[in-house]
C-alpha cells in the first residue's frame, strides 16, 4: 500500500511540472484539458481488466484439460500433451493474436470481434504454460494421497476434485497469480487490432497532443498500479489458504 501512494504522489509530481520543453499540462489534473486526457487514459483500465480476466479464466480451464492427459500411462494422451505445450509455446503472442484476428475468418469463417479475438489468443497461449502449472502441481503430491483416496473407494474424477487438486493449487497459487500479472501485461499487445484498452487509448492521445514522453509516462504508473493491487491480492489470498490449511 505504501508502494502505491508513492507511485500516485510521483504522477501528480510529474503533472505538475510545465517548465521548459516538458509537456506535463497535457495530463495535469489542475486543468480542464489535463484531466479530461486523464479521464480517456483511464477509461481504457476497464477494457484492460476485463480482457485479462476471461482470458486468464479460459486458459486456467483448458490448461488444466491438457495437464490432465499429460499425467496419463497412455502413451497417446502424453504425446497429445507434449504437442500441444510445446506448439503453443513456440508461437509469439503477438503473432498468435494477429492470426486469431486475420486469419481465423478467412480459414473458417468464423468472424470474432476485437476482445474475442484477443480473450482466444490469449487464453490459447496462456494456456500451454498453466498446463504445465498444473502438471507440475498435481505431481508434487505424494503418492499416499491417491492411495488414501482408493481405500475410501473413491474414482478418479473424485479423488482430483475433493484430495488432489485442492491440495496442487496451494501450491501453485503463486505461480497462477505470476500468470495473472503476465496476462496483465501481454493484453497491452491487443491493442494492435484496434481494442480499446490503456495502451490503445495511450496510442490515440499522443498522435493528437504529440506528448509520447509525458503520455506513456502516465501508462506506465497504470499498469503499475494495476499490477501492484493484482499482487497484493494474490498474497493476501495465499495467507487466507495458508491459515485454513493451517
Amino acid at each position: 500500500m505504501k508502494r502505491f501512494f508513492l507511485f500516485a504522489l510521483m504522477a501528480l509530481t510529474l503533472a505538475g511540472c510545465s517548465e521548459g520543453n516538458w509537456g506535463w499540462y497535457v495530463v495535469d489534473p489542475r486543468t480542464t484539458g489535463g484531466m479530461n486526457n486523464l479521464k480517456f487514459l483511464m477509461s481504457g483500465a476497464w477494457n484492460t481488466i476485463l480482457l485479462s480476466l476471461t482470458a486468464i479464466a479460459i486458459s486456467v480451464v483448458v490448461g488444466l484439460l491438457v495437464a490432465l492427459p499429460g499425467l496419463s500411462e497412455r502413451k497417446g494422451l502424453r504425446a497429445f500433451n507434449r504437442i500441444y505445450v510445446e506448439c503453443v509455446r513456440a508461437v509469439p503472442i503477438l503473432v498468435l493474436i494477429l492470426w486469431v484476428y486475420y486469419g481465423l475468418p478467412a480459414l473458417s469463417g468464423i468472424t470474432l470481434n476485437v476482445f474475442w479475438a484477443g480473450v482466444l489468443a490469449l487464453a490459447l497461449s496462456d494456456s500451454a504454460f498453466q498446463a504445465e502449472i498444473f502438471r507440475a502441481g498435481i505431481q508434487s503430491i505424494g503418492r499416499g494421497q491417491y492411495e488414501a483416496a482408493q481405500s475410501v473407494a473413491l474414482n478418479y474424477r473424485d479423488t482430483m476434485r475433493y484430495i488432489i487438486l485442492p491440495q496442487a493449487i496451494r501450491r501453485i497459487l503463486p505461480a497462477l497469480g505470476n500468470q495473472l500479472v503476465y496476462m496483465l501485461k501481454m493484453s497491452s499487445l491487443v491493442s494492435v487490432i484496434g481494442m480499446q484498452e490503456l495502451t490503445r487509448k495511450a496510442n490515440e492521445l499522443v498522435v493528437t497532443e504529440y506528448r509520447p514522453l509525458e503520455i506513456y509516462t502516465i501508462l506506465v504508473l497504470e499498469y503499475l498500479v494495476l499490477i501492484l493491487i493484482v499482487s497484493q491480492g494474490v498474497r493476501w489470498l495465499e495467507r487466507r489458504m495458508n491459515t485454513a490449511e493451517g
